[in-house]
């Protein structure tokens, strides 16, 4: 049997490694697939599609793409789309260096008669932007001109965007994005783990190659166990969320379909494997301190933009939390996660035994509390090698694991360091009033302390601080294919049209900022625009003109910020 689960992995690492061939783990027709409509096909959608500035031209990454490449052509424009690559720059800059590159900033785009000058913004806005400047280093320090920028070009610019051949070119992209999705779109791969209602496995994109994680929700399982609020909450919840420490739209859902048999969630897969794996299963159990450190920090920042929509998590452990390639993590399984009606508390006994706080096991009325809780358990847990209230493998019943959360104080080995026992001491606070994170600031108050001092948040949140583990591309860090246990078969279950009808509002195919992400990032849109040799050239003489006056220090750093002038050439 060790056979089998050598030729699954093989398999598994030759595909996410895009096969070995030049299509990079393309199908064959994937050019037949990702065909252009003519534009007359696409009437019903320029009718039909919203027509919002903030959608179409910031959050869309393909809108975004195509209306900078329309800014471009205009030299008024495209002074614009430099400031705001510069600023981007700024705001993510070490604390040290902002102040030099702030006065550069002023000097390229704030003071008349220099090219860059942008008339767009006040006089009275650009004197506050330089007095604060003498006074301090804040991040924030451009912000308002960043948004007069974009009041301006959601005016006459975005109106005069709509009418041009990119706008067309971007509703044929809208156009392929909302193909339906079938089983077909995929190849599917070996068994990842499971879910609670099916298995996850991984698949790939034929049109693209793109590696992604499938969890499939049995459809009899889930009519079985009442579960289709639950499974369509999750869908939900995973659509809304934007975050890059959170399965999420941006880095996560890209598509929801049907088979036969079950609802399918496409995720980003997370090559890394889960915390509970690396705990337990590669050495002496738990962390170093500084991998506990940086860890909890994303844990914190992901639970920060839950709470910012209104969602308490409730089920954080080791296990629902992945490492991706390069060793960032992220949040995943929100199952249980229910969105909070704003001012208002909820009632709920779930969650997983030895990780729900006091008030959860006592039923009582709470917020984001239990987060703060769970966060506390898992940097207990990364530090000793086991949780605070059970020991590793421990038999013990679940009344007295709950007897323990509530009555009995964590024990510190010489594992944990002050801080490190401070932030669980706080943390793991029985009462949820007097818990780090629950006294009203949430996550900027768990942020403030001493634990997380060697960590700058601006620079982890933007995905710029190298994390202290990296996943070694060759290995699979999950158990053998054997050693996951499967689901037995549903019996005395069948399904009628009021499931079909649930079904419908599961199976709405790809979601529009990972799909677009896919099919840029995969290399897909850079080969579909090849050709167009007369823009680009044209482009490339505005730019010369617009750069070769601006300090090589301050031209932006495109392939960070990945959405900037030089990028949009495509």
């Amino acid at each position: 049997m060790e056979l089998e689960n050598i030729v699954a992995n093989t398999v598994l690492l030759k595909a996410r490694e895009g096969g070995g061939g030049k299509r990079k783990g393309r199908s064959k027709k994937w050019r037949e697939i990702l065909k252009f409509p003519h534009i007359s096909q696409c009437d019903d959608l320029r009718k039909g599609i919203e027509r919002d500035y903030n959608s179409l031209c910031v959050k869309q990454p393909i809108g975004r793409l195509l209306f900078r490449q329309f800014c471009e052509t205009r030299l008024e424009l495209l002074r614009c789309i430099h400031f705001l690559d510069t600023v981007a720059e700024y705001e993510l800059s070490p604390d040290e260096k902002r102040k030099e590159m702030g006065e550069e900033i002023i000097q390229q785009y704030f003071k008349s008669g220099s090219l860059g000058y942008l008339a767009e913004i006040s006089q009275s806005l650009m004197n506050e932007c330089v007095e604060e400047l003498q006074r301090s280093r804040c991040k924030d320090l451009f912000s308002s001109c960043v948004q007069r920028l974009h009041e301006y070009l959601s005016g006459a610019p975005f109106t005069n965007y709509q009418d041009s051949m990119y706008f067309d070119r971007f509703l044929q992209w809208k156009y392929l994005e909302r193909q339906s999705v079938t089983k077909d779109t995929f190849r599917q791969y070996r068994i990842l783990g499971k879910g609670g209602f099916g298995e996850v496995c991984a698949c790939q994109v034929r049109a693209t190659g793109k590696m992604y994680a499938c969890k499939k929700l049995e459809k009899k399982r889930i009519k079985k166990r009442k579960g289709e609020a639950m499974a369509l909450n999750e869908k939900q919840i995973l659509e809304k969320v934007n975050s890059r420490f959170v399965i999420c739209p941006q880095v996560s859902l890209a598509y929801a379909y049907e088979t036969k048999d079950a609802l399918c969630l496409v995720l980003t897969i997370m090559n890394g494997g889960d915390l509970k794996f690396h705990i337990y299963n590669m050495g002496n159990p738990g962390f170093d301190n500084e991998r506990v450190t940086f860890y909890a920090a994303e844990i914190c920042c992901g639970l920060e933009h839950l709470h910012r929509e209104g969602i308490v998590y409730r089920d954080l452990k080791p296990e629902n939390i992945l490492l991706d390639d390069d060793g960032h993590i992220r949040i995943s399984d929100l199952g249980l996660a229910i969105k909070i009606p704003e001012g208002d508390t909820i009632r709920g006994r779930v969650g997983t035994v030895g990780y729900m706080a006091p008030e959860v096991i006592h039923n009582e009325r709470y917020s984001f509390s239990p987060d703060w809780w769970g966060l506390g358990c898992l940097i207990y847990e990364m530090t000793e090698g086991q949780s605070p209230f059970r020991a590793r493998k421990e038999r013990v019943k679940r009344e007295e694991v709950e007897r323990r959360v509530q009555e009995e104080q964590e024990q510190y080995s010489d594992k944990f360091s002050e801080d490190a026992k401070a932030i669980c001491k706080a943390l793991l606070t029985k009462d949820p009033k007097q818990r780090l994170g629950s006294k009203g600031d949430g996550a900027v108050q768990v942020k403030l302390h001493p634990f997380f001092k060697t960590i700058n948040f601006k620079r982890l949140e933007a995905g710029i601080m190298k994390p202290p583990f990296v996943p070694d591309p060759r290995a699979v860090y999950c158990k053998d294919v054997l050693d996951i246990e499967q689901f037995s078969t549903v019996k005395g279950v069948n399904l009628d049209q009021t499931d079909n009808d649930f079904y419908a509002k599961f199976a709405t195919g790809s979601v529009p900022i990972p799909w677009q992400n896919e099919v840029r990032d995969r290399g897909v849109m850079r080969w579909m625009e090849k050709g167009n040799h007369k823009r680009e050239k044209k482009i490339r003489n505005v730019i010369k003109v617009f750069l070769s006056n601006t300090p090589s220090s301050r031209r932006p750093k495109h392939r960070i910020l990945d959405s900037g002038v030089m990028d949009a050439i495509v």
